[in-house]
């Protein structure tokens, strides 16, 4: 660690930011303490100018002390190129901080408000084990908490789970109405909760507590003297439970996992030891291999693509994965695969160019600490997940990755594998067809526009969050926010469905409107990277000039707000007719005369329209 901080030092000194950035997030990843905090965030805040930093401001409200806890928040959250800015509210002051709207949380305008309260503060006779009842009451008092909240801010909302006591003996687990069964009712209240309310989530501090040893968790002398529930060993996984909300919360997101094969995906070489001797089976050693395999299964069913990225002969591979008995993972649930001699940062940058999402949405996972190190230099926008010498931990590194993270899982998410492989089809008979205009009407595609539902806010809001390469303005809106705007009779909040021949894409666009005087400002337009360059941009912009001409508006306008992500959105308003307005502001203003110009729907797509008067969110 010594050697690594000399290192990060001479990066900054040199100049290397980016490679000082690296350097520091691989030195949390191994030793994420308080005593490295301190340093890590000393040498952000140094970089930090240098760097596209994502600001976020997160608020807590609290019944303990959570000072310790924030450098090492910030720290995690710097190596994620995240710049945390905290409010903490006054001790025990919660309760009057969400219902007052003049309160400094609401003055803080945070994204995300964090409500940790414990059970002693808020359920004192069931954390005593005095009392079996109060449950409802406690849930009440919630329930208004969250109501007031979301009544004053759009911002999302974390609310810690109850704590359960110890056990006070034998005949107290015996018995059904205890005080442990009441606040496991709380708990389940409060996720129910959570589901009546958009951008309201429940952390599991109970489970949390359980996983690091409930006997290990806390100190009483410490919650006596500084009010601080927590022991120092275990701060860093209560920092580490809110950087798993942090992920999603911000748009820091793997879409792709890109596993090597030999020692990670089965034990073994499969060109040295053939497939009898590959250790992969429901028992030791191989276990730990389909342990791994099913963690990966389950990144598929949060919509997180597979892909392989092997040094390997393509025939061996290919055979264990098709036929070796102890496969949980078949080739179907592979979006894209590179089984050969090349470099992996190179098959890295090949599989992204592939699955058309940028190289810093896919994690490498890998059991050679070596080619870990070779794509963080050569492919420094990669997720590099650190793998255990031991195997059997290579399953719960993927388990508690926070890039895996999701919050909310649309029907889109679900069905991504199949996606992909309706689009491997399309790209065969695209070469097949003589022009790209045969190509498209062989598509049959049908675009259905609509005005944003109850039922589509949460892909609308994600796909805000996530996409960076057709995205005009990657401004990123929350499901509140979203339907806020959509009861606003000035805005339009438009989502679009694209289904062809091979599959239905799901909800792969989205735009935002507003009209004021006679002009109409696009201030949101982005594309799903699936359907970049298949014409339906064309087909959702002339529906947006239609809509604005109905709703009085002479001129369209629409901003290029450029990132380092968005090129593919660069000339999408000139190739369009619009004109180039000076640049302001680090963006450039485009205008279209809605009088003088009409942009047309390719006619080998085919649109319906829902009726406007149905938004509502």
């Amino acid at each position: 660690m010594a050697d690594l901080r000399q290192q990060i030092d001479l990066a900054i000194a040199s100049g290397e930011f980016p490679l000082a950035a690296r350097l520091l997030a691989q030195a949390w990843e191994r030793e994420p303490s308080a005593a490295l905090a301190g340093f890590v965030s000393a040498r952000y805040q140094r970089i930090a100018p240098h760097l596209p930093l994502t600001p976020h401001r997160w608020a807590f409200l609290r019944s303990f002390t959570v000072e310790p806890l924030l450098p090492l928040f910030k720290a995690a959250a710097y190596t994620r190129g995240i710049a945390l800015e905290t409010h903490v509210g006054e001790f025990n002051a919660y309760a009057q901080e969400i219902l007052d709207p003049e309160s400094a949380l609401y003055r803080f305008a945070p994204d995300v408000a964090v409500l940790a309260v414990q059970t002693r503060d808020v359920a004192p006779d069931l954390w005593r084990g005095e009392s079996a009842g109060g449950a409802d009451r406690v849930l009440e008092r919630f329930a208004g908490w969250v109501d007031a909240f979301r009544a004053h801010s759009t911002a999302a909302l974390i609310v810690h789970s109850l704590e359960l006591p110890r056990t006070a003996g034998l005949l107290d687990a015996q018995t059904p109405a205890n005080s442990a069964e009441a606040i496991r009712a709380i708990n389940r209240g409060l996720c129910e909760l959570a589901a009546g309310h958009r951008g309201v989530y429940i952390l599991d501090y109970d489970a949390l507590v359980s996983r690091h040893g409930r006997d290990q968790w806390s100190d009483e002398r410490k919650w006596l003297t500084v009010r601080l529930p927590v022991t120092s060993p275990n701060l860093p996984h209560l920092a580490a439970e809110w950087l798993r909300f942090l992920h999603p919360l911000t748009g820091k997101i793997a879409k792709c996992v890109a596993v090597d094969l030999d020692n990670t995906l089965w034990g073994g070489v499969i060109g040295e030891d053939g497939m009898a001797g590959l250790r992969l089976g429901a028992e030791y050693p191989g276990a730990a291999f389909q342990e791994l395999q099913r963690a990966l299964l389950d990144l598929t069913r949060r919509g997180i693509l597979l892909a392989i990225c092997s040094k390997n002969n393509p025939a061996d591979a290919m055979e264990a994965l098709s036929a070796h008995p102890g496969m949980i993972l078949a080739p179907r649930h592979f979006a894209a695969m590179r089984i050969d001699w090349n470099e992996k940062a190179h098959n890295l940058r090949e599989i992204a160019r592939e699955l058309n999402i940028g190289i810093e949405s896919i994690a490498f996972l890998d059991d050679n600490p070596v080619e870990r190190q070779h794509v963080r230099e050569q492919a420094p926008g990669a997720i590099v997940l650190d793998l255990s010498e031991d195997p059997m931990r290579y399953a719960a590194a993927v388990r508690d990755c926070p890039w895996f993270e999701r919050l909310t899982l649309s029907s889109e998410d679900r069905q991504r594998g199949d996606y992909y492989a309706a689009q491997r089809d399309r790209a065969a008979l695209e070469r097949t067809v003589t022009s790209k205009e045969d190509f498209f009407r062989s598509l049959e595609q049908v675009a259905e526009i609509a005005a944003v539902t109850p039922q589509t806010l949460a892909r609308v809001a994600q796909l805000t969050q996530k996409t960076n390469q057709f995205n005009l303005t990657t401004r990123r809106y929350t499901e509140t926010q979203l339907a806020a705007l959509a009861s606003d009779p000035a805005w339009r909040v438009w989502s679009l469905r694209v289904t062809d021949r091979y599959a239905d894409n799901g909800l792969v666009a989205v735009a935002l409107t507003r009209v004021e005087g006679g002009v109409c400002e696009i201030d949101t337009f982005l594309l799903s990277c699936r359907v970049i360059g298949r014409t339906v941009e064309t087909a959702l912009l002339a529906h947006l000039a239609a809509d604005a001409r109905r709703r009085g508006a002479r001129t369209l306008h629409g901003w290029f707000l450029p990132t380092p992500k968005n090129a593919p959105a660069l000339h999408f308003y000139r190739d369009h007719g619009f004109t180039e307005a000076p640049q302001i502001e680090g963006g450039t203003l485009w205008t279209l005369d809605l009088g003088a110009r009409e942009i047309q729907t390719p006619e080998w797509i085919a649109v319906t329209v829902s009726d406007v008067t149905s938004q509502s969110a």
